[in-house]
């Protein structure tokens, strides 16, 4: 069941995005060869802490820690590790969601580590800018299967991989809620787009295969050519003017 949010639900996701955009861009600064995805943790859960949030994904369905860290070939889920060093060249997807007054705020972004291949650098310009494209079709009248179609059509026709196996989703008091949205789809398709709903839109595109695995630890996913992948998610409420972006950063664009 789809939820339209009230204007004081929307205020408290609006406070909780906000604290997660904060988090993430200092995440975004912090973020250097030689430091580890653990610390990396550590710090974001000490910064949702003392800014009155709570770290949404730290023990949901027994997931360890308070930010998705994803490596390189590892798409979405990654586990943060003081044995991950960070190194010149990697590429750091970080998947964070804040809770604040019992409502969440969801955003992820892929950063460049260092220098980063040019095709690598490519992809992650190309995923952020097809979230920005699904975002434009979040409006009221138009259709889930739009967003999809818009960010599928931008990122195949660059020769990338959409994932199928995970998608963008409703969001509220609880992280995920209906209705899920596909990276993918036909224009037209799936329920309504209406005022009031609010959407985690976020692309995960890779440089190869769309096909991806999980692996032993149950929750890391990887691609199965061991190619890049890149994520980036921002949450956006449907208003009768169209999508507002309230996980937005100071900088709008990651990737130049």
């Amino acid at each position: 069941m789809i939820i339209l949010k009230s204007a004081h639900e929307i205020e408290c996701i609006r406070k909780a995005s906000k604290l997660t955009a904060d988090c993430l861009e200092m995440l975004a600064k912090a973020a250097k060869p030689g430091l580890t995805t653990l610390e990396l943790d550590q710090m974001a859960e000490q910064y949702i802490r003392s800014h009155g949030g709570i770290p949404s994904c730290k023990g949901y369905y027994g997931f360890p820690a308070t930010i998705c860290a994803s490596v390189n070939d590892e798409v979405v889920h990654g586990i943060p590790s003081a044995k991950r060093k960070l190194k010149n060249g990697d590429v750091l997807s970080i998947d964070l969601v804040s809770k604040v007054d019992d409502y969440h705020g969801d955003s992820a972004i892929t950063i460049p580590i260092g220098h980063v291949k040019p095709e690598v650098m490519k992809l992650l310009k190309v995923t952020e800018e097809s979230l920005f494209k699904g975002i434009e079709m979040a409006q009221p009248g138009n259709h889930i299967g739009d967003i999809g179609h818009a960010v599928q059509s931008y990122c195949e026709q660059h020769g990338y991989g959409v994932v199928r196996d995970f998608v963008g989703h409703g969001l509220g008091r609880d992280m995920h809620e209906d209705p899920q949205i596909p990276n993918y789809g036909e224009a037209g398709h799936g329920p309504q787009i209406k005022p009031g709903m609010v959407l985690c839109i976020e692309p995960m595109i890779t440089l190869g295969t769309y096909k991806v695995e999980v692996l032993g630890d149950d929750w890391t996913t990887v691609t199965l050519d061991g190619k890049p992948a890149a994520h980036f998610e921002h949450t956006v409420v449907v208003t009768e003017n169209g999508p507002e972006i309230l996980t937005m950063r100071s900088e709008p664009r990651l990737i130049k």
